[in-house]
C-alpha cells in the first residue's frame, strides 16, 4: 500500500454516490464484521518489541539512547509512546476494512493539544506527525484507544472506570464520524475545534475544579508563543542573546565540541540548511522570514519516541531582542507505518510530515517546511521545520481524574474522526460504524488486551536494563 493506491481509493470514491459508497462500508461489516476488532494476539513470528526499538538507534545519535530508553523505562505508560514501531507491527496482523485515510501514526493522547492558528486563536488538534502515512483509520483508532486505557491504569483508575472511558471515547469517533459524514466537503475540511467551542461543549461534563484547571491551562497555552520561549531557554552573554544550556537536554552549538562535531562546521551546515528551508516557503511567508537573522543554535531532545533523532532550535531576532522566531529543525525518517504499508510517495520525509500536517490539521504553522541536507556524518538526512511554540499547550494526563479524561478522551476522538474524515470516505466508514456500539465494545476488548501486551513489553525493557544489555539514563 502506497500513497498512490490511496489516490486511487480516493478517486474510486469520488466517482460513487452517496447510496453507492454507505453500501459499500455495509458491505464492509460481512468481510470484516466489527467484533473482530476485539482481536489482538501478538503473531509469534513477529519480531521482538526490543529489536524494533534497536533497528531504529543506529540511525539515531548514539550518546542520547540512553535519555530515550530511561525515558521509556519510568512506566507502561512512557513505554507506549516510545513504541510506535512495535505497535505498527502488530497493528499490521490485526482486522482492517481497507477505507484508508491520511493517518497520524502515532494518535496517542499525549499528541493532542492546543496551538495557535494563523488567525491567534486558541485550537485543539492533532500534534504530532513524525509518523504520517496512509493508512487504515482503525489502526490510528486503536492506537488512541489503547492510550486511554494504559493511561488509566498508570492514574489507577478502576476496571469499570477505564471501561467507561474506553467506550464512550470511540463512541464519540463512530458519532463524530456519522455526523461528519452528512455534511458537505468544505464544510469537514474547514471544521476545527477552537478552545471557546471545547469550553462550550465540555464544561458541562466538568466540575468546578476541573473548569478551572481548563482555564490555566489554556492561560499558560497563550504564553507558549515566541516571547514565552525567550523566558525560558534564553540568557544574555556578553551582552548578547544566547540560548541556555541545558545539557544534555539543550546544548548551544558551540559547546558541542565534546561530541566529535566541530561547532564551526556543524554552525555553517546548519545555517545552509536554513537557507534551503527557506525556499520551500510560499513567496509571502519568504518574505516574513528574511525579516528575521539567525542569533543562535542549540541540540534539543524531545518527547519519548523521538529521543536521539537530530533536533535543534534555532533562535532568529527580527528587529530586536523584543522580537524573537524560535524555530524546530527536527530529523524526519521513515515512518514506522512504512514497513506494513509501503513506502511513501515523498522522497523527502520531512515533506512527508509537511503534507501530512497539512492534511490533517485544519490549520497549521505558517512556518512549516521541510529540507535534504547531506553532511551530517557524511550521511543525506532529512528535516522538517515549524515554530518551537507558537501557543502550545498538552493536557497533564497523569493528574486527571476518570471525568476528566472522559472529557479529554472525547475531544481526542472527536478531533481523530475529523482529520480521518477530511481525507478518507466518511461516508462509507461512517456506514460501517453504524448506529449500535458494537463497534466500541470491540475496540475495548482490544485496548484491555493490548495494555497487557504492553505491560509485559515495558516488564521486558526494565529486564533489558537491569541486565545490563541496554543502557538507561533516568531522570533527563
Amino acid at each position: 500500500m502506497t500513497d498512490m493506491t490511496m489516490d486511487r481509493v480516493a478517486a474510486e470514491g469520488a466517482g460513487l454516490t452517496r447510496t453507492e459508497r454507505i453500501a459499500k462500508g455495509k458491505a464492509a461489516r460481512s468481510a470484516v464484521p466489527r467484533a473482530r476488532h476485539a482481536e489482538f494476539t501478538r503473531d509469534p513470528d513477529r519480531p521482538d518489541p526490543l529489536a524494533l526499538l534497536a533497528s531504529q538507534d543506529a540511525a539515531r545519535v548514539q550518546d542520547l539512547l540512553p535519555i530515550r530508553y530511561g525515558r521509556m523505562a519510568l512506566s507502561p505508560f512512557s513505554h507506549f509512546r516510545g513504541a510506535a514501531l512495535p505497535m505498527a507491527s502488530d497493528l499490521a496482523g490485526t482486522a482492517r476494512t481497507g477505507f484508508l485515510v491520511q493517518a497520524c501514526g502515532d494518535a496517542h493522547l499525549l499528541n493532542f493539544g492546543l496551538f495557535a492558528s494563523p488567525e491567534r486563536r486558541l485550537v485543539f488538534d492533532i500534534n504530532d506527525f513524525d509518523e504520517t502515512l496512509p493508512g487504515p483509520w482503525e489502526w490510528d483508532v486503536k492506537r488512541l484507544a489503547a492510550s486511554l486505557e494504559i493511561a488509566g491504569r498508570n492514574n489507577g483508575y478502576a476496571p469499570k472506570q477505564r471501561r467507561n472511558v474506553v467506550l464512550k471515547s470511540i463512541a464519540e469517533y463512530r458519532r463524530a464520524m456519522r455526523e461528519l459524514a452528512g455534511w458537505p466537503a468544505l464544510e469537514v475540511w474547514y471544521a476545527h475545534a477552537d478552545v471557546e467551542a471545547v469550553r462550550e461543549v465540555y464544561a458541562g461534563q466538568l466540575s468546578a475544579v476541573r473548569r478551572r484547571r481548563l482555564a490555566d491551562r489554556v492561560a499558560k497555552a497563550r504564553t507558549n508563543d515566541n516571547f514565552g520561549a525567550l523566558r525560558k531557554f534564553t540568557e544574555i552573554v556578553d551582552g548578547t542573546l544566547r540560548i541556555t544550556p541545558d545539557a544534555p537536554l539543550i546544548v548551544p552549538v558551540d559547546q558541542l565540541a565534546g561530541s566529535g562535531q566541530d561547532p564551526a562546521e556543524l554552525t555553517s551546515r546548519l545555517t545552509a540548511v536554513l537557507d534551503a528551508y527557506r525556499e520551500t516557503l510560499e513567496p509571502e511567508r519568504r518574505r516574513l522570514l528574511d525579516r528575521y537573522r539567525l542569533v543562535d543554535l542549540a541540540r534539543k531532545v524531545v518527547g519519548v519516541g523521538s529521543v536521539g533523532t537530530r533536533c535543534w532550535m534555532a533562535l532568529l531576532l527580527g528587529n530586536d531582542e523584543r522580537d524573537p522566531l524560535f524555530l524546530q529543525v527536527k530529523e524526519a525518517g521513515p515512518s514506522v507505518l512504512e514497513a506494513f504499508l509501503g513506502r511513501s510517495r515523498y522522497h523527502n520525509a520531512g515533506r512527508r510530515v509537511v503534507v501530512g500536517q497539512r492534511l490533517m490539521q485544519t490549520v497549521s504553522d505558517i512556518f512549516l517546511g521541510w529540507v535534504r541536507v547531506t553532511g551530517f556524518d557524511g550521511q543525506t538526512r532529512d528535516f522538517y521545520f515549524r515554530q518551537l511554540r507558537d501557543g502550545k499547550g498538552s493536557a497533564d494526563v497523569e493528574t486527571m481524574p476518570p471525568g476528566g479524561m472522559l472529557g479529554y478522551g472525547r475531544l481526542c476522538a472527536w478531533t481523530l474522526a475529523r482529520a480521518h474524515a477530511r481525507t478518507g470516505d466518511a461516508i462509507a466508514i461512517a456506514a460501517y460504524l453504524g448506529a449500535g456500539s458494537s463497534f466500541e465494545a470491540a475496540i475495548r476488548e482490544f485496548a484491555g488486551a493490548y495494555a497487557d501486551q504492553n505491560e509485559r513489553d515495558h516488564a521486558a525493557l526494565l529486564d533489558a536494563i537491569k541486565a545490563g544489555r541496554i543502557a538507561a539514563e533516568h531522570g533527563q
